[in-house]
This record gives C-alpha cells, structure tokens and sequence, in this order.
C-alpha cells in the first residue's frame, strides 16, 4: 500500500461519515471491505444504478481508460456510479452535469478487449458528493455515504415491504425477463430487508431516468418504499395493457391461422371428392374457357395451347409459373373475333354531333361524309382522321361524339412527351414486369376488336435511346400493315385493321412526314365570338352549376355578359379560358349564397369587374400612319393581326434594319419585299432613288413575342411603299400572302383564322393570294357574311387595292432630284 492511500485510509477511518466509524469499536472489518472517503466517478447516461443491483458494464477505453486504471489500482476496487443530466456521459462538461447522490460499486472480472473494456459492477452504497477533487477525467470526488436506517416503525415498513412484494408477484407472470432478475435477487438478499428490495424493484420498471434517480436521492427506507410502490403500480399497468394487445393481436393471428389451415383441409377434402380443382387446374380451364367464347387465328391458337401445356407442368410457386400465367391471361382476354355492330345512321350521328357540339359546321360535315362511306362499304374502319387545332376547340371531346355516334366503345391514350418505344410494341418477356403495348392494352380493355382509340397529342411525341415512339406508329397507322400488328409481349400478330384511330394534334410541324402522310387531317380553326355565346349557354354554363351542385334559377348570367367575358378575358380561340372564367364566377356566387345571399344572382357586364378583375384584353384598334399596315398571321392558338411598321430613320446613307424578334423565314421575307421594291420603285409612283440614300427601319409589334413565316411578305412590302410613296391607306384592311421577287404573291395556310381574327379586330376587307380561293370559298357562310375578299396573284394587285385612287405616275422634276408628291 502506498502512503498516500494509507493516509486515505486513515481519513476514513477517523471520519465519522466512513463505513468503519458507523462499526462498533470491537467490531474487526477487512480492509477490503472498508468503503473510501474519495471515489472516482463514472458517469452513467441513461438510468441510474442501485445498491441492490450487479450488472456488466461495458464501456470505451477512451476517456475512461484513466478512471478505471485508477479505481482498480486500490485494494478495494470501488468506483462511484453516478447519472448524468446530458443525453451522453462523453457529454458531460463539468459538475453541473452530474446528479449529487450515485451508487459505490466494487468492480468484478474488469477485461479489456479490442478498445472495449468491461466488468461486473457490483452496487454497495449510496453515496453523496462532497467536494470535487477533480472536474476532469478521471472525475474524483470526496463523499459521504448515506445512512438509510430512519427510525421508521417496523410494522409499517413490513406492511410497504408485503405490498411491494405482492405487487411484484402480479407484475413477474406478465413479463418472463422479470422472473431472471428476481431469482438474481433473491440469490443475494433477503427479502424481508426493506432497502435492497425497493432498490430491487425501482429497477425493473420502465421509468424515466428523473424519476429513478428520485427513488436513488431517497436514502430513509419508508420514504424510499412509498414512491417505489406507485412506480411498480405504473409499471403494472402497462404490462397488462400491454399482454392485452398482445393478447388481442395473438387471437388475431390464430384466427388467420385456424381459417387457412380449415380453408387448405376443405381444399383438399373437395379435391378429394372431386368437388374442387387446385390452382393450376382451375387457371387451366379458365383460360380454355375464354378461349371457347373468341375466335382466335390459328397461329395464336397454336401459340397459347403450348403455353397451356408448359403452365399444367410447372409449380404453382416457382416465377416462371407466375409469367406463364400472366401471358395467358392477357392472351385469352383480347377479343379475338369480337367485333361490335356499327350505328352507320347518319341522321343519329348528325343529332349527336349537334348535342354535344356547337358550331365547328365545317367540321361536322367532314365527319358525315367519312362515316357515309363507312355506311356504303358496310364498315367504318381502315381511316385514320387527325384533327388538327388550336387548345380547347373540341378535339377530344369530337372524338368520343364520334365513338358515341357509331356505338363503338371509346379509349383514349395520351401520347406527350412518351419516348419508349416500349410503349406502342410492347416490352418482351424476357423482362420482369413485362407489359403488352398500350394498344394492345387499350384492346384488352375494350373488350373489342374495333373500338375507337384516340391518339391525343400525337405532335408532341418524343424519342429517346429507347427508341422512336413515332416510328414505331408507323405499323400502327398504316392501314396495310396494321392488320398484322405484332406487339413484342404477345409475339403473335393482331388485327387492327378494324379500329378507328382518330388523332389530335396542335400543329403539323412536329409531326413526322411518313406519320402524317397516313392520316385525314380536319382542320379545327377555333370558335368566332357568336359560337363561343352558344358554347357558354348551352354547354358549358349548365355543366358548371351542375358540377357546383347549384339549381339553375338560382344564378343567371346575360348574354351581354357573356359577350364581354368572351371578348375582355378569353379571346383565344378554343372554350377553355372561358369555362375557367365562368366557373370564376360560379365560385364565388356559391360563396355569397353560403354567405346567406337570398333571391337569384344576377350576374351583368358592370358586376364582371367584381368577379374577374380587369379585362386583360382590351379592344383592338388597328394601327394606321405612312408605313403601317396590318397583317394577319396564324398560332398555334389561333389567328392573331400584327401592325407591320416601316420607318425613315435618316438621308446620310443607305441602311435596312430589321426588329421584333422575326425568325429565319419572316427576315428572308422582308429582305425580299426590300430588294423586290428596291428594283420597282418607279414603277409603283414612288422615287427611284428613295432606298438609296435611305435608312429604313422595320419593326412588327410586339417585341417580346416571337415571330416567324412567308406570310407576310406583301404586308412588309406594302408597309414600304407606304414610306417610299408618304401615303398611307385610307381605309381599315388587312393582308396575308408569300412575296417572290418577281412580284408573284403565292397562297399561304390558316385562312381561317386569320379571318376570325380580322373579324374580331374590326376588319371587314382583306386582301389573299389567288392560290387561297378555295379555302376561302369552303369556309362557313357565318365566317365570310360581311367580309370583303380580294384576290391577288401580282403584288400589282394589292398595290391597286391599297392605295386607291392610285396616284399619278412619279415625274422627275428639272434637276432630276425631285419628284411629285400626293399631298392627299
């Protein structure tokens, strides 16, 4: 023994709070098992540890290397338990971390393994801090151990001590884990002794670290047993909740359990008797069941009863079983021979056309006349119609008035932005989660043969390394090839020949040549302002206040309100923008009838303020000026006119400049108007010389949108000779058409609707190329009533048209500098 622990023990033998000075004077105690007046600590982070308890400890070498070297070089091995307030003992910056009252232990085996060090920690005293010798590790403290004798009446201690035990004679058969410990416990202590039983059973409950450390800062025994029972009590109740849930999920699963086995011995019992059939058998005859009801081609024929033949061989459980099984269903699903009996009566398609659709005449009639062909061969079929239009004219929903019309049944596949080939053929089986195509798909949920199967979208298809979806339509769409379409899961030829395919699509442009080639285009241009008023009223005003669940006499809008909703907030050229509008204002008169609103709501042009905000589109007014003409042009949303100005920026040299934001095409064309008038100035009345010492600026409003095509060649052209003449027209007109530079105006496309858009604008002359006659002659009467036609093929023309009465031809004045000017 060293000095200094020898003079450490003598402190503790003369101090009255050591283990030795509460022995009697006569009494010899082993100096191993005298406790010390200064412990080193080691903090414990989750619960605290008791007197009456002896658990391993496991622990890491650093930082606690130190302590324990320390601890375990003194002949009584002891080492201070004690709970810390952080999360973590590593944690723990300082004495104001660590709970006052903790538990001397003596170490027992202490091991070190691999950075690990354990031992068996065995629970003497509590103990209290006095002084801290150290407030780093390794912690060492000086303490004093508590006395836990109280004085308290033995009868009441015993009557405490019976009901902690009874209670824990309740708590042990609900918890196994319960009934190791106590018999540990019982190895060690008596149970008649007060102390280390409610040590004892303070540490088998569950309860939080504070209230432990509370039952460990109780050193008098009674004290100590009162708040131990009402944990134990806790904790019993717990544990019977908890073997009721228990209880309940068991019953649960032995019920499951009770009903599989009964269900298996029926299973059995009916095959036995031939009542029943196993699973591979029952797939088997429901598959041969299916096919008796189709008329499947040969070849398919041959193909699923060799399937059914590898299925009746294979284990119900192994994956190949599961493919097998999914291939047949799929195979034996498609109809196979089933057609459905087309409605060719061409007055019910008219009356459903017209039920479900206002306007769109033109339209219509395109569609009657492809189902009268229909009625004379008997079959419609073998067509592919591509309706092409702006958004929200009535693509789609023609296309199910359509299938309605012919009592056909209806799928409709989205095509935007698909970019698997996959998607069209099929995935082959040799992937797991193989997939038929989506026609396939489409005719296995039809149920038969000849539906009708809208292709929407088709201009915004996609490719990708997968593959080229639009390629892959190419078979689809072909009418020679389709009957024999080969989906790459089925690996057995389809007819399709019989389906109707009818496709949408915005634009042509995106659409592939070959693609496009095979298919009938109608043309959907968009709705004038008077078709819209009919939309609204009959179509889409009723099935609003239905959808809002609102009687009709309960809200009611006007005609004129109609109007300017049409012509102030949704001027594009479908009905969509229009039915969100509408259903505006539907919103919030619902809001103002909860609100407790009585009588009818009537909604007018003055309350559209209040209900939809300022008009964003505001009444167009036609530029006009020297240089300023107006074209028309077309959008993908329809028809739209565009001011074309033309401007003289100086005299110092030549010059030609060219903005708002004009693609490839439209520059070409306004370089052609330039050269063209360059060359044909005198011939026009203007000076010959008026581009050669000019600057000229044009521009087409607006800036921020882009712009591109031939079509407005005549209206630059002619918005230049406007500058080089100083005239300007006299009248509101617009213009569309190609210019060469021979002077030729050549046809140009969206006759329509650009005259749906002069119209909306207030423009009733136009000026087409020759080339245009006949779009123009097959519009609806509705569209051309009040409208003035001209039609040019020489830019002469429109120069006469425009300029009228024409000037007197240019004479050049004495000094052949100047010129005769129209002052009109």
């Amino acid at each position: 023994m060293t000095d200094h622990e020898a003079i450490e023990a003598e402190v503790v033998r003369e101090d009255d709070n050591s283990e030795a000075s509460s022995s009697t004077n006569n009494t010899i105690v082993a100096a191993a098992d005298i406790l010390p007046g200064t412990l080193y600590l080691l903090p414990l982070s989750e619960r605290p540890f008791f007197p009456a308890q002896a658990l391993p400890l496991l622990l890491s070498e650093e930082p606690w290397l130190p302590t324990i070297e320390a601890a375990a070089s003194r002949e009584q091995r002891a080492i201070g338990l004690i709970l810390v307030k952080p999360d973590s003992a590593e944690k723990a910056a300082g004495p104001g971390d660590f709970y006052e009252v903790g538990t001397a232990a003596r170490m027992h085996q202490l091991n070190r393994n691999e950075g690990r060090l354990q031992f068996i920690a065995q629970g003497l005293k509590r103990f209290r801090i006095l002084n801290w010798l150290s407030s780093q590790p390794p912690y060492h403290v000086q303490v004093e151990y508590l006395n836990e004798e109280d004085g308290s009446d033995v009868e009441e201690l015993r009557a405490y001590s019976l009901a902690v035990i009874n209670t824990l004679k309740e708590l042990i058969p609900l918890n196994p884990l319960y009934s190791e410990e106590l018999k540990f416990f019982l190895n060690r202590f008596n149970t008649h002794d007060p102390s280390p039983l409610a040590d004892f059973a303070a540490s088998l409950t569950t309860a939080s670290k504070n209230e432990l450390q509370e039952i460990l800062d109780t050193a008098p025994v009674l004290e100590r047993l009162k708040k131990v029972i009402v944990l134990i009590k806790k904790e019993l109740e717990v544990a019977k909740l908890q073997t009721q849930i228990r209880k309940q999920v068991d019953e649960k699963m032995s019920e499951h359990q009770r009903k599989f086995f009964l269900r298996e011995q029926l299973k059995a019992i009916q095959q036995e008797l031939g009542i029943a059939k196993d699973d591979r058998t029952a797939d088997v005859d429901r598959f041969r069941e299916r096919l008796d009801a189709r008329q499947a081609p040969e070849a398919a024929l041959k193909r699923i009863n060799e399937e059914l033949d590898k299925l009746s061989i294979l284990e119900t459980g192994s994956p190949e079983y599961a493919v097998t099984r999914n291939y047949l269903d799929a195979m034996t699903e498609l109809p196979w021979g089933v057609y459905s009996t087309d409605n060719l009566d061409l007055k019910h398609a008219r009356e459903i056309l017209n039920r479900d659709h206002d306007g769109l005449e033109d339209v219509k009639e395109r569609i009657i006349e492809f189902l009268a062909v229909g009625a004379l061969k008997g079959q419609v079929g073998g067509s592919i119609i591509l309706l092409v239009g702006p958004p929200g004219v009535g693509k789609t929903s023609i296309g199910r008035s359509v299938a309605s019309a012919l009592d056909r049944k209806f799928y409709r596949l989205s095509l935007g932005g698909m970019r698997d080939e996959a998607e069209i053929k099929g995935h082959r089986r040799t992937y797991i989660g193989a997939l038929p195509g989506k026609f396939i798909q489409a005719i296995r949920e039809a149920q038969t043969a000849n539906p009708v199967i809208m292709l929407d979208e088709i201009d915004k298809i996609g490719a990708s390394f997968r593959g080229d979806p639009a390629s892959a339509l190419l078979e689809v769409l072909d009418p020679e090839q389709n009957n024999e379409f080969l989906d790459h899961y089925l690996d057995v030829r389809f007819d399709l020949s019989k389906v109707l395919f009818i496709c949408t699509a915005n634009q042509l442009d995106t659409i592939p040549g070959p693609l496009l080639d095979r298919m009938e285009s109608i043309r959907l241009s968009g709705y004038i302002t008077a078709e819209k008023l009919q939309i609204a009223r009959n179509h889409l005003w009723p099935k609003l206040l239905e959808r809002s669940g609102m009687e009709r006499d309960r809200i009611r809008i006007g005609d004129e309100a109609l109007r300017a909703i049409i012509e102030g907030y949704a001027r594009e050229a479908g009905v969509r923008n229009l039915e969100k509008q509408l259903s505006r204002i539907v919103r919030k008169s619902a809001v103002q009838i909860v609100e407790g609103r009585e009588g009818t709501i009537a909604v007018e042009s003055p309350d559209l303020d209040g209900y939809l905000g300022k008009p964003p589109f505001k009444t167009e007014t036609p530029m006009s000026g020297v240089g300023v003409v107006t074209g028309l042009a077309w959008t993908a949303m329809g028809g739209a006119t565009l001011s074309v100005e033309a401007s003289l920026v100086h005299t110092k040299n030549r010059g030609f400049k060219l903005t708002g934001r004009l693609g490839e095409v439209m520059q070409e064309s306004a370089n052609i108007a330039y050269s063209y008038l360059s060359a044909h100035l005198e011939e026009y009345q203007a000076d010959p010389r008026f581009f050669d010492e000019a600057f000229v600026h044009l521009h087409v409003p607006e800036g921020a949108t882009p712009k591109d095509g031939p079509s407005a060649g005549i209206t630059m052209a002619t918005a230049l000779l406007s500058l080089a003449r100083g005239q300007q027209t006299d009248r509101p007109l617009a213009m569309t058409g190609e210019l060469t530079l021979t002077g030729q105006v050549l046809p140009v496309g969206g006759i329509r609707e650009k005259l749906i858009a002069a119209r909306r604008v207030g423009i009733h002359e136009i000026i087409l190329p020759e080339g245009c006659r006949g779009d123009a002659e097959e519009l609806p009467d509705h569209i051309k009533e009040g409208m003035t036609l001209h039609f040019v093929e020489r830019f002469q023309q429109v120069v006469d048209w425009v300029f009228t009465p024409p000037l007197p031809p240019f004479l050049p004045g004495a000094d052949g500098n100047e010129g005769a000017v129209d002052e009109r």
